[in-house]
């Protein structure tokens, strides 16, 4: 059976590196959908949706819900996208949805040491690299409440055409990335002991339907990278494919009522400033499964 990840595979990997490229936007407007309300998909809204994603891993929606507080915006639209298992930890509310918010992290104290609830950028990163296998977050709904004064852009990139970028600069920048050990994330301390057990995993994997997964962050503290030669070389040429903007790198920022969809790509932050009027809001609902089709 021919597999276009299987680095001896070189002409799956063609065949598909070519439709890949063939289809991939590199305008973000065409991964925009409009939607009245994403907790009530129509039929046309949920199948624009879903040719997005399976296209480019990812879908922009914009919906008549700017303002709307509803957490069951995120869930409502997962669930109509075939995500059903929400990733609950410890920094999620009890439904297991997070609301991203600096004031949040204000008046729950142990989230502001988090960068993702403060007003500081963020690296490129794939959201829960620090789940154990069982636990991988493959889908991902991020909803809009309300933006910031200023700032809050995010820079995406699917994460299969960074895969194709890499190979075809060195196949062994993948052979390295895809160890067991590729990348570790420390354990995590607080004052009764271990709480989190360190987590080793490879950045590029395929899942038992055959679907690219990567697990990564840019950040240079509370990571280990493997320190052979290969995976070095592998870290840094991939650090340098994100550092520069790509043709298929999508620029945006979420506005209220807009959301983002994906199998999880890599995405950042910029920083931002708010106002005492424009607070920003976001609902993060994270999956174990990718968006998929289903009969509803």
């Amino acid at each position: 059976m021919s597999n276009p990840f299987d680095l001896a595979d070189t002409a799956a990997y063609a065949a598909w590196r070519e439709q890949k490229l063939d289809s991939a936007p590199r305008r973000i407007e065409d991964i925009v959908v409009a939607l009245d309300d994403p907790r009530a998909l129509t039929a046309g809204e949920r199948a624009a949706l879903l040719e997005r994603c399976a296209t480019a891993n990812m879908a922009i929606y914009t919906s008549n819900t700017a303002g709307d507080a509803d957490k069951e915006i995120p869930r409502g639209l997962g669930r109509q996208l075939g995500l059903a298992h929400l990733d609950s930890h410890w920094l999620t509310d009890d439904d297991a949805i997070s609301p991203i918010s600096v004031r949040g992290a204000e008046e729950r104290g142990e989230r502001k040491e988090f960068i993702p609830y403060t007003d500081k950028p963020i690296k490129w990163h794939t959201d829960g690299y620090y789940n154990i296998p069982e636990r991988t977050v493959r889908g991902m709904v991020l909803h809009c409440v309300q933006s910031a004064a200023s700032g809050g852009e995010n820079q995406l990139l699917d994460h299969e055409i960074a895969y194709i970028l890499l190979r075809d600069e060195n196949p062994d920048f993948i052979r390295a990335l895809s160890r067991d050990d590729a990348m570790t994330i420390p354990p995590r301390l607080d004052e009764t002991g271990v709480a989190r057990a360190a987590q080793p995993g490879p950045v590029f994997s395929v899942d038992a339907d055959g679907f690219l997964h990567m697990r990564y962050t840019a950040r240079s503290i509370s990571i280990e990278w493997r320190a052979d030669a290969a995976t070095q070389a592998a870290v840094a040429a991939l650090a340098k494919l994100l550092a520069t903007p790509t043709p298929w790198t999508l620029h945006g920022r979420l506005e209220p009522g807009m959301g983002l969809a994906c199998n999880n790509v890599l995405h950042d932050r910029s920083g931002f400033t708010e106002t005492p009027q424009k607070r920003r809001l976001l609902y993060r609902a994270r999956y174990h499964e990718r968006v998929t089709p289903f009969p509803v």
